[in-house]
């Protein structure tokens, strides 16, 4: 069995390195053994949003530098698309282009006997990530010690 993280990470810095002219930015990499086989998958992203266009050559080119440099030595599928309407929040960056918007956060240790949190990102400051949540009180977070986060879609009336 394969060590996930080293080739998710790995493929991630492949890929950013790859994109780093392009206005495209890499959103999340996972690497998850579903139906019978190894699907290596790279969420993108761009302002305006991503075309196919976009995912088949960001497709194209990363299996291409995945098989030179050997990062994946057995049989695997690449999937490149949109992160999708409940779009992982990982850096600063992300939660500051979600604020205002309900994010769903893990957290790696209980915090006052709690893990999950929902709430709207109402702030970002120097890595705590300030979270309003539905009883109307703040939640101040490290952003080192979330475990995972995800925006979560709203329906508008």
């Amino acid at each position: 069995m394969p060590e996930n993280s080293g080739i998710i990470n790995e493929v991630f810095e492949l890929a950013e390195d790859l994109l780093r002219e392009s206005l495209i930015e890499i959103v999340d990499v996972e690497f998850l053994f579903e139906h019978g086989r190894w699907v290596l998958k790279l969420y993108i992203d761009k302002e305006g949003g991503i075309t196919l266009d976009d995912c088949a050559g960001v497709s194209r080119e990363l299996g291409d530098l995945i098989e030179v440099r050997n990062t994946i030595d057995y049989p695997y599928v690449l999937e490149v698309s949109s992160p999708g309407l409940n779009r992982p929040l990982r850096t600063e960056k992300d939660f500051i282009r979600s604020i205002g918007k309900i994010a769903v956060l893990v957290m790696s240790k209980p915090i006052n006997n709690k893990k999950n949190f929902t709430g709207r990102v109402a702030g970002v400051k120097e890595g705590v990530i300030s979270l309003l949540l539905n009883d109307n009180t703040l939640a101040e977070l490290y952003l080192k010690e979330i475990n995972k986060a995800r925006l979560k879609y709203e329906l508008k009336d």
